[in-house]
């Protein structure tokens, strides 16, 4: 559980997430991991601080908490170069949390894969600065027990150990109640896979596989199973070829099989200062050895990273966009509407309700494409469009009696030899088919600022599939890679659907496969998404379109376009307003909404849906009668708000609305209602 980040960038908050924690406002996640989230958050000065809610499973363990609390106070007292200070704790806090200075950079893991191994001064500033991190810890009487590549940032200032004093408390490599031990092979010592016993030598085994990682970009135990592993790093020799000799000698001592064979943290450390100066051209009088702040100064002047991208984090959006939504990646994007043609978009609702007792849900939505005049009846009527925002047919080759495309009862997702086979778009119908995927998927990634994500679209022909493959960009979070992957799949399932109807005996494509490369030379490229256009391209119950998980996160990144802000602030006042009337009047025993972000609005440009989520405060939504009220109200108010934005805007064709409630900070979103805004 980090609390680095990529260069400063954030990933966006997630529906439920605190806008506040202790004296620090939350603008985003910076990770999460089996202890809990990670939260970007901002102290009244400005500092920017990682702030770690523990999750809230375990707190309610009390011997994670004692162990929690006792582990706090020991971190309180650890101070040292190369380290990240504590700054804040609750330990008794519901749930627990704590917070951190942040350190922005890759990960040792990162910068491995980007840029390959350390050298020169920079590799013996990192053992130095990694070894006098732990001499801190152990000085404190602190066992990090979590000491891997994950744990270990390069920020611009040298290298920062993560996670000192805490990581044991989530038995992160440690014998569990059960007797299974868990953590990562090959960062595991010898006597913690024969005994379970963990302390500060055994730090030392995992800093000597650190290092030799660090120099050679290889794992000293190697890779394979978990058994394998561990048999190696008990019985066999570790792989340190090509590590600078005399730095060699320290890591081989501190990956001796028994623990009272190996180098402590603080002669490893000073051992290291002294290669360190040796390339400082500095020399050390009568052997002795650096002090800790001249380790940290020897560090900052050899440390030698690539500049890195730390853009400023934003403030919180104010008035109602404060809406668990923060700022996620700072990069350049053209800020641009929402293309495609527009549909006529009435005033009146199509809705599914996730419980019948508490609503009776009308007729679905129908297949085809349709137009129709403005919702007043005042505007003009508007050409029909891209159907997938009304769905595209169940199966574009129904009737036809010898089609092109024959995979359609094939279920079977298409194999990484297929992806490796496919080839550039050959022909006009594939380049026209290419065209309209890219187009597509620029037009939809642009009102989230993520069209710098430019897809490649390739074909296999003896597959029938089309492949969108995405990447390489470094650091990117698996939020963005999500939104690629349900944007990649809705560009070509409609690109495909379309040319099946079109050419139903001569266009053989019908499958497509979305992947995500994180880095060149990847072999096996990240799955993400594939289908078939004969299928559908929305996700329907018995002919209605169902918003869910999928679409909610992306709904919760921060739009770039003016309309959608527009819409979803007017639309946010204008549900608690008339939410909090209906609780004054005493109608249906509701109770107002206490908060300002307690009810938020965002867009999926995928599905083009409008998610909307209340949080049950103080107690709102806590019935089924109460849930049933707020999704009619929002079903109404969507829908004549977004048909009025439809007369006035040309471009607008957002037609679906879902809605969903938060109970407490459990993070678990109940969906109550989805629906279609229909001609009345």
């Amino acid at each position: 559980m980090s609390t680095a980040g990529p260069g400063g960038r954030i990933q966006t908050s997630r529906p439920g997430d605190p806008s506040r924690i202790g004296p620090y406002r939350i603008i985003g996640r910076l990770g999460s991991g089996g202890m809990g989230t990670v939260h970007a958050g901002l102290a009244p000065d400005g500092l920017r601080v990682a702030v770690k809610v523990i999750h809230s499973a375990q707190a309610e363990d009390a011997d994670f908490r004692a162990r929690f609390r006792r582990e706090v106070e020991l971190s309180r007292r650890v101070q040292g170069p190369c380290l990240i200070p504590l700054l804040a704790a609750e330990p008794e806090a519901s749930p627990p949390w704590l917070a951190t200075a942040y350190a922005p950079g890759p990960t040792l893991n990162q910068h491995l894969a980007d840029r390959g191994p350390l050298t020169g001064g920079t590799l013996y500033a990192f053992a130095a600065g990694t070894a006098q991190a732990l001499a801190a810890i152990h000085a404190a009487g602190v066992v990090h027990r979590d000491i891997k590549p994950q744990n270990v940032v390069l920020t611009p200032a040298g290298p920062r150990v993560l996670d000192f004093g805490i990581a044991h408390a989530a038995d992160g490599t440690s014998i569990t109640r059960t007797g299974v031990m868990t953590g990562t092979p090959g960062w595991i010592s010898p006597e913690h896979y024969r005994t379970g016993t963990a302390g500060p030598a055994g730090d030392m085994f995992a800093w000597g596989a650190l290092v030799a990682y660090a120099a050679t970009g290889r794992l000293p135990f190697g890779t394979g199973a978990p058994d394998v592993v561990a048999f190696r790093v008990m019985s066999g020799e570790p792989d340190l070829d090509g590590m600078p000799g005399k730095l060699r000698e320290i890591v081989e001592k501190c990956l001796a099989k028994e623990p009272a064979d190996r180098t402590n943290a603080a002669s490893a450390a000073e051992e290291c200062a002294l290669l360190l100066a040796s390339q400082d051209t500095q020399v050390l009088g009568d052997g002795a050895g650096p002090e800790p702040t001249r380790v940290g100064e020897l560090v900052t002047a050899q440390w030698d990273m690539p500049p890195l991208d730390d853009p400023a984090w934003p403030l919180p959006p104010t008035r109602s966009r404060k809406r668990t939504v923060a700022a996620i990646l700072a990069a350049a994007a053209v800020v641009g509407g929402i293309a495609g043609g527009a549909l006529a978009l009435p005033s009146g609702t199509e809705n599914t309700t996730h419980d019948a007792a508490d609503a009776q849900a009308p007729p679905g939505e129908t297949n085809a494409p349709r137009t129709g005049p403005a919702p007043s009846g005042t505007g003009t009527a508007k050409p029909s469009v891209d159907p997938r925002t009304v769905g595209i047919p169940k199966d574009p080759l129904l009737g036809v009696s010898d089609p092109a495309y024959t995979r359609a009862d094939d279920p079977a997702q298409p194999g990484y030899d297929e992806w490796r086979a496919s080839t550039a778009a050959a022909g006009p119908e594939e380049k026209d088919v290419e065209e309209a995927v890219r187009k597509d998927m620029t037009s939809i990634l642009a009102t989230k600022d993520m069209d710098f994500m430019k897809p490649i679209v390739t074909f296999n022909r003896r597959a029938q599939t089309v492949m969108v493959t995405g990447g390489p960009i470094s650091m990117l979070t698996d939020d963005y890679k999500e939104v690629f992957g349900r944007t990649g799949a809705m560009a070509a399932c409609t690109a495909l659907a379309h040319r099946l109807e079109g050419a139903p005996t001569t266009w053989p494509y019908g499958r497509y496969y979305v992947l995500w490369k994180d880095f060149d030379g990847q072999t096996e490229p990240t799955f993400l998404d594939f289908g078939q256009a004969t299928d559908g391209c929305l996700p329907e119950t018995a002919g209605q379109w169902q918003g869910g998980e999928a679409g909610l996160p992306t709904a919760a990144m921060p739009s770039s376009d003016k309309a959608e802000i527009r819409i979803a602030d007017t639309l946010v006042e204008a549900v608690r307003t008339a939410w909090n009337t209906r609780a004054a009047g005493g109608q249906y025993g509701l109770i107002p909404f206490g908060r300002d972000d307690s009810i938020s609005l965002g867009f999926d440009p995928v599905e083009k849906a409008a998610y909307v989520w209340g949080r049950d405060d103080p107690g709102a939504l806590v019935g089924r009668a109460q849930k049933s009220q707020f999704q009619q109200l929002v079903s109404k108010t969507v829908c004549q708000e977004m048909g009025a934005e439809y007369d006035r805007n040309e471009n607008w064709n957002y037609t679906r609305w879902s809605v969903a409630v938060y109970q407490g900070n459990s993070g678990v979103a109940e969906f109550i209602g989805s629906g279609t805004c229909t001609a009345d």
